[in-house]
């Protein structure tokens, strides 16, 4: 959950009225795609489109093809690059994601998404040096994102760097006061390290904050009854 931070907003933009399509509506879409793209090959807008229907279908190896060819026709299409990287990852292409990641941070150094799609990617790849320079190069790029202190909280704890990473959710935290994912998260982190009392009060805190008690109540519930 706090990892699926990618934005599908570029991708609805190439779709008009996606929302509420069932499945034969999409199928029906993606015939009538690819009798205009008989009639315009070398249109890319049409097969952004059709990417996008096959992302919406399941169709990924389709998807990623299409993007492909977006590319052929025009190599530095950022719409193309972006999602065919992102189509590699869920493939588990991660060098060919990691590729692309790095073609479009070439041309548009200050994609927020794009980079962070990059250092989940390089850790996929086991790549944890350059997967932490990209997370301390998006925090510094975006002080003022929570995805980018969260992203960078949740590596660190795979990483064991304990500390940092409830910093980083402090952080996180300070800038969505009402985020009950970030909220959990570093509570949990806490309850691990047996630090009932810093736990409880950050449950409290957010409460003052406004989060609802009952999105709290299981890590509420896991307090020792000692110290209920």
């Amino acid at each position: 959950m706090i990892r699926n931070v990618f934005s599908f907003l570029l991708l609805w933009t190439l779709i008009p009225s996606v929302q509420g399509q069932t499945h034969q509506q999409w199928r029906d879409s993606l015939a009538v795609l690819n009798r205009q793209i008989d009639e315009q090959p070398r249109s890319t807008d049409l097969r952004l489109r059709k990417a996008a229907v096959n992302i919406e279908l399941g169709q990924w190896e389709y998807a990623v093809e299409e993007y492909g060819n977006v590319l052929r026709i025009d190599p530095e299409n950022l719409a193309a690059l972006y999602y065919r990287a992102y189509g590699n990852t869920h493939l588990r292409q991660y060098q060919l994601a990691r590729n692309d990641y790095q073609t479009f941070l070439q041309l548009s150094p200050l994609h927020m998404e794009a980079r962070l799609g990059l250092a989940m990617v390089n850790e996929k790849m086991g790549r944890r040096t350059d997967a932490l320079d990209q997370y301390n190069q998006l925090v510094e790029m975006f002080r003022d994102s929570a995805v980018c202190y969260a992203a960078r909280a949740a590596f660190e704890m795979t990483i064991d760097q304990t500390e940092t990473a409830l910093y980083d959710w402090g952080e996180a935290i300070r800038l969505e006061p009402r985020n009950a994912d970030y909220v959990v998260t570093k509570v949990d982190l806490l309850m691990k390290l047996n630090r009932w009392k810093e736990a409880r009060e950050e449950l409290e805190k957010a409460l003052q904050r406004g989060v609802p008690r009952g999105v709290l109540k299981e890590w509420f519930d896991k307090f020792p009854k000692t110290t209920r």
